[in-house]
């Protein structure tokens, strides 16, 4: 048999493997954001639950032996620190919380390092949970150059010394982890405004743009004929 025969078996397994990668590749992505988070969550609690679940399985070796079990351990952790969420998020709209967290903020504002790294995280969750004022939130910009563009979220308008120019600092995430990305300092009159909102953003960002309005802008208002 020539080599040419078998040329459409190895473009159907080709395409057999690639339908099966793309079909998968999803799911992969999915669960690993979910064990992320599963971690994340249960490693917070961890440290106090492991102890105590190992003591009511040693006092009740017949009954709850099976609290002893890493993956019971796991669960439990994760529902204890998904409760301490929930109940943080009660006591916060409750006067007593709000002292609670001003006397908090009030006692890590002392510490050198922790004090910037709260402040600073605390402002831009604030920033991206109000309406945008003047300046549209998510907006384009010119990055890495002029003829490509970037999905970036306004953070602040700045103005320039001496000529008052206003200048947006504009923070750019990555795909697929928004949680890293570039900071830029662009003029206001560059930005190319969108009206998606901060979770359209971040789905278009995530699902490297298979997840998206039909329609989009990209010249800026002033270039457009």
């Amino acid at each position: 048999m020539s080599p040419d025969a078998n040329a459409p078996q190895r473009a159907s397994l080709q395409r057999l493997f690639l339908t099966g990668l793309l079909t998968l590749l999803p799911i992969w992505l999915t669960w690993v954001v979910v064990k992320f988070v599963f971690v994340l969550l249960s490693g917070i609690s961890s440290p106090w639950v492991v102890p105590l679940s190992q003591r009511i399985a040693d006092s009740f070796p017949g009954s709850l032996g099976w609290f002893n079990a890493l993956g019971v351990q796991t669960t439990i952790a994760m529902l204890a620190t998904l409760l301490v969420i929930l109940g943080v998020g009660v006591l916060a709209r409750r006067v007593i919380g709000q002292r609670l967290l001003g006397w908090f903020e009030a006692l890590i504002s002392r510490v050198p390092l922790a004090n910037v790294i709260y402040t600073s995280a605390r402002k831009l969750l604030d920033i991206l949970q109000t309406k945008p004022g003047s300046t549209q939130r998510v907006v384009l910009i010119d990055f890495p150059h002029r003829d490509m563009k970037s999905i970036g979220l306004v953070t602040r308008v700045l103005k320039e010394e001496g000529s008052g120019r206003e200048l947006a600092a504009v923070y750019v995430p990555t795909t697929p982890n928004p949680t890293s990305g570039y900071l830029e300092v662009v003029p206001v009159e560059l930005l190319t405004p969108t009206d998606w909102t901060v979770d359209q953003a971040m789905s278009f960002i995530i699902s490297g743009g298979a997840v998206a309005p039909e329609s989009m802008p990209f010249t800026r208002a002033g270039e457009r004929k």
